[in-house]
């Protein structure tokens, strides 16, 4: 299927969540009518942690077989297990500690406590992403990649101008100077974020209005406008990072 692009527009943050909660249960459930393993890759942040939230609370939540599901991250912050900045911590806390699923479908990228240095870390990921991978490639084709978007036009943890946007030969790349703390973070690369089947941007805030606009418009040199799936690509915004009045 070619690529589909749709922008969604809900009034709040809040609304955001609870609508992409039930669009992303119910991907999971199409998805799983074809494939016996699904790959979701899932992203931090207020809006991106408020809908696994909301996911735990949908009544669509056991209609899932999440024996099948394997949950990943598109990137996290290279500090300690269980801190709080940690992408993983705060999933566990909102949705995944309450859910039915085995411990070894659950792929967090490594964590400071766990690897000797950031790039051991990154070399440890790149093993764990290809041991999944089709055909002896390098990494699981991801069902559906959430991602948000900050207000310099970032996604995941590959940020404007850094070099970490030409790495095309690996599926997991280190960050050591992140331009918003903390410092060192891992991150899937631009080729396994456009691998996904759908890439849905999650974003609220007026402060990612000016990079959401500058990406749709086109011609856009900024890292989330370098990212789409490969069947459907979905804005899924507030009014405020859309800058309409809201519906």
């Amino acid at each position: 299927m070619s690529n589909e692009r749709a922008v969604i527009v809900h009034p709040d943050a809040d609304a955001v969540a609870r609508a992409t909660a039930a669009r992303l249960l119910l991907a999971l459930l199409d998805a799983q009518s074809v494939r016996p393993a699904v790959h979701v890759a899932l992203t931090g942040g207020t809006v991106g942690t408020k809908t696994l939230a909301e996911v735990a609370e949908s009544p669509l939540l056991d209609l899932v077989d999440w024996s099948g599901v394997h949950l990943w991250w598109g990137d996290d912050r290279f500090v300690p297990t269980g801190d709080g900045d940690r992408n993983a911590t705060q999933a566990h806390q909102a949705l995944i500690d309450g859910l039915p699923i085995p411990a070894g479908n659950v792929h967090a990228l490594p964590a400071s406590d766990e690897a000797a240095d950031l790039d051991y870390a990154v070399t440890v990921a790149r093993a764990e992403l290809s041991s999944w991978a089709p055909d002896g490639g390098s990494h699981p084709v991801f069902d559906v990649t959430l991602l948000g978007v900050g207000p310099d036009g970032h996604v995941a943890s590959l940020f404007p101008g850094k070099p970490t946007l030409q790495v095309h030969d690996a599926a997991a790349v280190g960050e050591p100077d992140s331009p918003k703390p903390p410092p060192a973070r891992i991150s899937l690369t631009l080729p396994v974020l456009n691998d996904s089947r759908q890439v849905w941007f999650v974003v609220a805030g007026a402060d990612k209005r000016d990079a959401v606009d500058d990406v749709l418009r086109g011609g856009s040199d900024l890292p989330a406008a370098k990212v789409s799936g490969s069947d459907v690509t979905l804005w899924l915004l507030d009014a405020a990072a859309a800058g309409s009045p809201a519906p």
